[in-house]
């Protein structure tokens, strides 16, 4: 059995001899067109998979980042400037009011008594008054021909001088009157959204309350208060000379505000503790976005950019030698290019040298890539150019 296996395989051997020794250039070129194949599998197995996208000049908003605190453009606390009982409250608690609409009503009887009298009193004198006039009058006629003495005319006209001063002492009676029933009605002096309500229909209230019945916050504009840097100060100032500087926010969400106020508030001294200035940024706040002791984050633009080149943080390494990316050549090979960077922007990172536009730089993938590395490239497209973002080290540009 063994013998006929191995004349088998002599015999096999010898055909295929025969055959190559026949037909050798269509064997070889059979061999070849089955080998290449494996090879091509074997460098493309051998290329790390990479995501890469084309480094493009692009716009960038230079911004600097801060904390701030949301405050009401104004605030009002609302107290009674007369005692009395409150008769009627007009709003609830929480409404937005305008100025000038009803707040409260005290009970108003004793106040409008006391106008009553006021303006009797004011009556009285003045019929004294005029009476005194006619006296007079009479006197001043018969005087001369030595009828009246002279010492009764100047009775009268002493007598006429002290009605008039009373007349006006009565007529500020008067007003002091009506303006204690003014203050009866109590209405905003501001338009804004009404706070906690401390007293109801039926308490008693005085002047002389320190608590006040309401609050009355204006929201409509707003303020963000924030600080920054005293280094930044010169800069802010000069480029506030210019142009009133924009400001964008950031809930604790990571939810952008959909408006941009402008700053309109530098202080006027630098905090010593902390070394920074207090600065104030305004914004409409139509919808009630922002609300009063909100914290955000506040995005002081200074300039911007139309030369910079933009990459994602993640495109850019960090070696013993600094910071690098590596770009792609065009034969598919990794190359290592050491960078120097710039501002950090919500899109990702300002590449300020060692980067040509027009390159391409791996974003993803790294880990396996090393130096003349063969990459198999997948691209995407350049960073969006969307609104305002982030902070600190700058170079000149347009505000």
């Amino acid at each position: 059995m063994s013998r006929r296996v191995v004349f088998a395989g002599l015999t096999l051997a010898v055909l295929a001899g025969l055959a190559y020794w026949q037909f050798p250039n269509e064997i070889s070129a059979l061999w070849t067109k089955k080998a290449e194949p494996a090879k091509e599998q074997s460098a493309r197995r051998s290329a790390i998979p990479v995501t890469a996208m084309t480094a493009e000049i692009g716009t960038a908003s230079i911004e600097e980042r801060s904390i701030g605190t949301v405050q009401p453009f104004a605030t009002v606390q609302i107290k009674s400037r007369v005692d009395g009982v409150i008769a009627k409250v007009h709003f609830r608690e929480g409404d937005m009011v305008k100025a000038g609409d009803p707040l409260f009503t005290i009970d108003p009887r004793s106040f409008e008594a006391q106008l009553r009298q006021a303006e009797a009193n004011l009556a009285r004198d003045e019929a004294q008054l005029a009476n005194a006039k006619v006296e007079t009058k009479r006197l001043e006629a018969t005087t001369p021909s030595g009828i009246t003495p002279r010492k009764a005319l100047d009775q009268a006209r002493a007598t006429e001088a002290s009605l008039e001063a009373t007349v006006k002492a009565s007529q500020a009676a008067v007003d002091v009157a009506r303006v204690q029933l003014s203050y009866t009605s109590i209405q905003a002096p501001l338009s804004g959204r009404t706070g906690e309500l401390r007293a109801d229909e039926g308490n008693l209230v005085k002047a002389s309350d320190a608590a006040a019945l309401v609050t009355i916050n204006q929201l409509r504009p707003i303020n963000v208060a924030f600080s920054m840097p005293e280094r930044l100060l010169p800069e802010i100032r000069a480029r506030q000379h210019k142009a009133p500087l924009r400001i964008s926010l950031i809930d604790n969400r990571g939810v952008r505000h959909p408006e941009q106020g402008q700053l309109t508030f530098i202080d006027n001294a630098i905090d010593q503790a902390t070394g920074t200035i207090q600065l104030k940024g305004t914004f409409a706040n139509d919808r009630d976005f922002l609300w009063p002791g909100q914290f955000v984050q506040v995005l002081l633009r200074l300039y911007v950019r139309d030369d910079a080149i933009i990459l994602p943080s993640q495109a850019v390494q960090t070696g013993q030698q600094g910071r690098f990316v590596y770009v792609v050549r065009p034969d598919s090979t990794a190359e290592l290019r050491p960078v120097k960077l710039g501002q950090q922007v919500e899109t990702g990172v300002i590449v300020e040298s060692g980067l040509k536009p027009g390159e391409m730089v791996v974003t993803d993938g790294h880990v396996r890539v090393v130096p003349d590395a063969r990459l198999q490239v997948r691209t995407e497209g350049p960073p969006r150019q969307p609104p305002p973002p982030a902070p600190t080290t700058r170079s000149e540009g347009k505000t």
